[in-house]
């Protein structure tokens, strides 16, 4: 059995087409430890509803576009080169404000359950 798995999700206009602008690597990877979400949100539009996760963080990359992600009722603007971490429980939606699409990548993994990471997980061979 192969250790590793890879998918191509194409170029981020094909995920601009797919069901709700969003390619989900969890099952096309088998991914054990998280879940990675690619998105295209298009031009002036917003999230259809606010939501909460009770076990996992989400980690908020974003490549292009303008917007708000409000996170408890706070606002933060986004751009190009933003990250940004929610916890759980925190109530949290985006919308893209500007005149072109919004693209970003959403990671989840279980929050507080790194205990190791870079060098201390690895071994040069």
């Amino acid at each position: 059995m192969a250790k590793y798995s890879t998918i191509q999700f194409g170029t981020w206009a094909d995920v601009a087409k797919a069901e709700h602008g969003k390619v989900f690597l969890h099952d096309t990877l088998g991914l054990t430890s998280g879940e990675i979400s690619i998105s295209v949100m298009p031009p002036r539009t917003e999230s259809p509803f606010n939501h909460i996760h009770k076990q996992n963080e989400e980690i908020y990359i974003f490549f292009s576009g303008n917007g708000t992600f409000t996170v408890d009722d706070e606002k933060i603007e986004v751009k190009p080169g933003t990250v940004i971490r929610v916890a759980t429980g925190a109530k949290r939606t985006l919308a893209n404000t500007g005149n072109t699409e919004m693209q970003y990548i959403c990671i989840q993994a279980k929050e507080n359950s790194l205990t190791q990471f870079g060098f201390g997980d690895a071994e040069i061979c």
